[in-house]
């Protein structure tokens, strides 16, 4: 599989051409084009190999509202076709979102990304009919749960050429042309771009230089109306404060800003978004993020002090998570 085969993305965008987002179709896919013909990774080659060995599986059911993504059946895989697509699939480690599921091989992520869908899902404007934008989706685990609950079109950008590898890897099994995900990030999309019914940023605030200029950004795609649903790091306290970590947070280098939730909540309403309230707020633990077979690297318990659990590693409070939401 090329992933700079333009022609991939053409059936969402023929799609698209249907919505009030028709005028950005042409301009988008000229963002694409100009991103794939970098070919900036030196293992886009080596993935791409293993999109092409994917082996054909037998029929299953295409489930995209339970927790694990994917294709379900009573049917064992015979223990070749097993192997061969485990291995494949393991060409494309580390796996940070999930889980997904082929069958009985069950694919455990770093995260289980359906505890965090779990405590949004019945809080935000249902999707059903809508058109959907998530912002920095890595492989698109809430993508597939986004079309699951009803979305009309989901739109994942994410600029990772691994996760949009990861992605394909997926939609080859569940062939949804209504979900995809395009290598781009924000700062990729067309300057004009607007309309969009509902747009998720989870897990990117806090790795903007600019939280506020992301913010706005995040409000300018919405339709008037529209809903944003905003998850991030937070700090647990009642004032409007603002962790800036001098050097790593949780053995991250790139987090800048880390507000309270009351900072969150009036960051939002300072630049325009009404309605907005917090939903959840959630201390991350060693359960919802480690290490497993499907991603070898350090996780969440390697980065937390072993005397103190409440701090990183660092002397920081621990990973702590809300979800705000307001409209535009």
């Amino acid at each position: 599989m090329d992933l700079t085969d333009l022609t991939l993305f053409q059936p969402f965008f023929a799609q698209l051409a249907h919505t009030t987002l028709a005028p950005w179709v042409e301009p988008l896919a000229v963002a694409v084009r100009e991103r794939l013909a970098a070919r900036t990774h030196g293992d886009l080659m080596r993935w791409e190999a293993a999109l092409a060995a994917l082996p054909d599986l037998p029929p299953g059911r295409v489930v995209l509202d339970q927790a694990a993504v994917g294709l379900q059946s009573d049917q064992v895989l015979a223990p070749a076709i097993a192997t061969h697509l485990r291995a494949t699939l393991m060409q494309l480690h580390p796996w940070r979102k999930g889980p997904f599921c082929f069958h009985d091989l069950h694919l455990d992520a770093e995260w289980r990304s359906d505890w965090k869908w779990a405590r949004l899902a019945d809080a935000i404007d249902s999707l059903t009919g809508r058109v959907v934008l998530d912002v920095g989706c890595g492989n698109g685990y809430y993508a597939w749960r986004m079309r699951g609950a009803g979305a009309r079109l989901v739109m994942g950008i994410d600029p990772t050429q691994l996760f949009v590898c990861q992605f394909r890897a997926i939609q080859h099994y569940v062939q949804c042309p209504e979900v995809t995900v395009l290598p781009l990030g924000i700062e990729d999309l067309p300057p004009s771009l607007s309309g969009f019914d509902t747009v998720f940023s989870m897990g990117v605030l806090s790795h903007r230089r600019s939280p506020l200029d992301h913010l706005a950004e995040l409000r300018t795609l919405l339709r008037p109306g529209g809903q944003l649903v905003l998850e991030t790091l937070a700090l647990d306290c009642a004032e409007q404060q603002v962790l800036v970590p001098p050097d790593r947070y949780a053995q991250m280098r790139n987090i800048w800003f880390i507000p309270s939730v009351a900072a969150l909540v009036v960051w939002m309403k300072r630049l325009g978004f009404q309605q907005v309230s917090v939903v959840d707020v959630t201390r991350t633990t060693i359960a919802e993020q480690r290490a497993t077979d499907w991603m070898h690297f350090q996780s969440l318990p390697d980065h937390l002090n072993p005397a103190d659990p409440s701090r990183t590693i660092e002397g920081h409070p621990a990973p702590l998570r809300a979800v705000v939401i307001g409209r535009a």
